[in-house]
């Protein structure tokens, strides 16, 4: 077998991945970045904070996922008398036999959608924290695991802010990435009327869960070149230090920067990204795609950045123009050759 064979994914995994994808294509018109977004985050095995007005098709892509890979789906709409058993379960006494028994809540799903998250009081979005980091929750000291592949969706709607309960940091930076969702074009939403007023397409289940966590396997096998994890820790560097890095005049607009998570998110995701691509390899075009989506909602700017009307996205703009990216190429036989002897 060549070097070039080595360093592609395999014809099954690619033909699945193409499959699942045009399924539910078939389903959802435009959002071409935010699915590949939610893929990156089904196959890297991270979760999703999404920003956008509602009508977005946001719900119906997570939906029509969920059917293309034959999983259960949940979809939880956070309001401000929501309680943490409302989202994990609790125990229920049972008259017949006199016991108690779990009822357990609608986390137990393969893809939560979590809607207008910030809409609910912290206690019941800091229920989310250890089924997002643990992919378990307790109930009575009894713990229980979600099934696998578990991806959680939170949404926030960016317009209405009166009544709404900002998400404490330490959930924040639990998401992988934050994707931001906009208006379809015009030819987009022409086809998006004429699919709603017309026949509504079938689902066709196209994988297993099985089947998905066989690809799960396959992205965590992708090869990383140490170039690229060095550069994915300078970036997130930047934001802690900016002055290390020739940024002096940004430190004052950065209160906290980004934590080792934003790091490991880069590097799997630029994983997820390549595998996406028909690579076993990571290039540095799959780590910059993503680099917005990573730090973006890991930044906590000061009061002055936001009297200044300076954003995270254009902080992160002139981080990623400072930090230079690796010089040499990300070697295709280096690739195949970490690979062969391992």
């Amino acid at each position: 077998m060549s070097t070039e064979d080595t360093n592609k994914v395999s014809p099954e995994s690619a033909k699945l991945m193409e499959q699942i994808l045009y399924e539910v294509k078939r389903v959802v018109v435009g959002q071409d970045r935010f699915l590949e977004r939610v893929m990156v985050a089904l196959l890297a095995q991270g979760h999703l904070l999404v920003e956008g007005v509602p009508g977005l098709a946001k719900t119906l892509t997570v939906k029509t996922l969920s059917q293309a890979i034959r999983g259960s789906f949940k979809r939880i709409q956070f309001t401000p008398d929501l309680v943490p058993a409302d989202l994990v379960g609790t125990r229920i006494y049972n008259q017949k036999t006199g016991d108690f028994g779990t009822s357990l809540g609608p986390v137990f799903a393969n893809l939560l959608l979590a809607d207008e998250i910030n809409r609910a009081p912290a206690k019941v979005q800091s229920a989310l924290l250890e089924v997002m980091q643990e992919r378990q929750v307790t109930i009575a000291g009894e713990s229980h695991k979600v099934p696998s592949p578990f991806v959680v969706m939170a949404t926030q709607n960016p317009i209405e802010t009166e009544g709404t309960y900002p998400l404490p940091e330490a959930q924040v930076d639990r998401f992988m990435m934050k994707v931001l969702v906009d208006y379809p074009s015009d030819e987009e939403e022409f086809v998006i009327v004429q699919r709603v007023i017309g026949v509504p397409a079938v689902m066709s289940p196209i994988a297993s869960t099985y089947e998905l966590a066989e690809l799960q396997a396959a992205c965590r096998s992708v090869y990383v070149d140490p170039a690229l994890i060095q550069y994915a820790v300078q970036l997130v560097g930047a934001t802690r230090r900016p002055e290390q890095y020739g940024l002096k005049d940004h430190a004052r607009f950065i209160s906290f920067g980004a934590s080792p998570r934003a790091s490991i998110s880069l590097v799997e995701g630029a994983r997820a990204l390549a595998m996406m691509r028909g690579r076993r390899y990571a290039l540095i075009e799959d780590m910059t795609d993503l680099v917005h989506d990573v730090l973006r909602h890991r930044l906590v700017l000061s009061y002055e950045a936001l009297s200044e009307g300076m954003s995270a996205d254009k902080l992160i703009d002139q981080i990623m123009q400072r930090i230079a990216a690796p010089s040499k190429p990300i070697a295709h036989s280096e690739a195949g050759n970490e690979r062969r002897a391992a």
